[in-house]
């Protein structure tokens, strides 16, 4: 966890980042193959959209944290609303900065930590705020689906065979599964932590290293288990049920950039469809290795959603989807980070997690 929060480190991953990105949109550029369409195309950006996207931006922050916040108090008496807010917000830009959102966690545990929140209480809504996640998209989801959402999306896109429905319905099922194996994690613990014990002691014959990471996952699963059991109660379940609600809220960013981006251009498509496929999009973007999924989310995006941009306004259409998605939370962070480094903060390591510089 110390690695993960290090100046040295995030700035790394920034670096990386805006490479990445670049090389993406080269590409896309590239794709278009209409350098002057895409000068004009600037001055015809309905630019009302592209604040629509900022005041979007803003939900990792405010949605996030309201669901940080009512995972809190519930075990907490009285947590920070303005601590819970800057975790949501930090925590999303921690983990546009490190590869398959590695320090999203460390970094919004760290931020509740500074304004008073204890570390067990930190983990716990954490950990629940990322089951409510789960929930959310395993219940939208299928009720999408049950309602003939999407039907459209059976006509549209080609990739080895199989339409953005098809695409759509193979995400969903990936997201359930995860959800099924996180059940059984959760509820079941004893047998899961016996059986990676034993696998430890197999292996630790041959490799002490991978031994010591199947004990701490272990450990992590007493955790889990732990951050469970205090929400295992009428309150807590009403705790879990408004953070699941709150899900959409701290995900609006992700799931409405598309659609801001299309209308930005001044395309017009179906709403609920371009969400479906926004949602495919935010699936396939947490698998890629890459910070923030930079260079792959560009190139991804493109390709998803060929059916809908023309091929000339491609590269705007990557730009202003990126900034909903990810520019306009990186730049707030990075003033956020800036004060927390000019209050003589030099690293974040574990010690600092348990007892941090005043927020």
């Amino acid at each position: 966890m110390s690695r993960l929060l290090t100046p040295k480190f995030l700035l790394r991953g920034f670096e990386i980042s805006v490479l990445a990105s670049m090389a993406g949109f080269g590409i896309t550029l590239l794709y278009g193959n209409d350098l002057p369409a895409f000068v004009r195309g600037l001055g015809q950006v309905h630019w009302g959209w592209v604040l629509v996207g900022a005041s979007l931006a803003s939900l990792d922050w405010i949605g996030g944290g309201l669901r940080l916040w009512v995972c809190a108090r519930h075990v907490h008496p009285n947590p920070s609303l303005k601590g819970a807010i800057l975790a949501g917000g930090m925590g999303a830009w921690a983990g546009f900065l490190t590869p398959f959102n590695s320090a999203a966690g460390p970094m919004t545990m760290y931020t509740l930590r500074r304004y008073g929140i204890p570390l067990p209480v930190a983990v716990t809504s954490t950990f629940i705020s990322f089951v409510s996640t789960i929930l959310f998209f395993a219940i939208a989801g299928p009720t999408a689906l049950a309602f003939g959402a999407g039907q459209g999306l059976g006509q549209r896109g080609n990739v080895l065979g199989l339409s953005l429905y098809d695409l759509f319905r193979g995400s969903l099922t990936i997201v359930l599964s995860i959800g099924v194996l996180m059940g059984f994690v959760i509820f079941a613990p004893r047998l899961v932590r016996d059986l990676i014990h034993r696998a430890a002691e197999a292996i630790g014959r041959r490799s002490r290293r991978v031994a010591q990471r199947l004990e701490r996952l272990r450990e992590g699963i007493d955790e889990a288990h732990a951050s469970v059991v205090a929400f295992n109660s009428p309150r807590g379940w009403l705790a879990i049920f408004w953070s699941t609600i709150l899900s959409a809220i701290s995900h609006a960013n992700k799931l409405l950039a598309g659609y801001v981006a299309l209308r930005a251009l001044g395309i017009h498509a179906n709403f609920v469809d371009i969400l479906l496929v926004q949602t495919l999009i935010m699936f396939l973007l947490y698998f890629t290795p890459t910070p923030g999924a930079s260079g792959i989310g560009e190139i991804l995006s493109a390709a998803v959603m060929s059916s809908y941009v023309p091929r000339e306004l491609t590269p705007l259409y990557i730009l202003i989807w990126r900034l909903t998605l990810t520019y306009f939370t990186l730049a707030f962070g990075f003033i956020v980070f800036s004060g927390w480094l000019r209050q003589g903060l030099k690293a974040i390591d574990q010690r600092a997690i348990a007892e941090p510089a005043g927020g």
